[in-house]
């Protein structure tokens, strides 16, 4: 975990989830209900974050829903690392997510 943290802080990445709280079912997002979305104000009003990325199409579909409007600000939707994304390979997804720092 430490490692981790350590190459986010030497990237200058910051990670924030997009759903503060929700019902879900296991790991299934499709049962996901009774959202609440993080207020990303909090960390935009003290950080320079000069790009917004989300992991997966469900992230991207409750950021657009929930934060986008509230914020003024797109965000770029990357695979999901999540297991259940078994058409991506560790080297492809590897390739994509490298955007962010470059």
């Amino acid at each position: 975990m430490e490692e981790k943290k350590a190459f986010l802080l030497s990237h200058g990445i910051a990670v924030w989830d997009v759903i503060a709280s929700c019902d879900i079912i296991g790991s299934s997002d499709s049962s996901i209900k009774n959202v609440v979305p993080n207020d990303l104000t909090t960390i935009l009003n003290v950080a320079n974050i000069e790009q917004i990325f989300v992991n997966g199409k469900t992230a991207e579909k409750y950021y657009n829903k929930y934060i986008r409007n509230t914020i003024g600000r797109d965000a770029v939707c990357l695979p999901s690392t999540s297991p259940a994304n078994a058409a991506w390979s560790l080297e492809r997804l590897t390739e994509k997510w490298k955007q962010i720092i470059l």
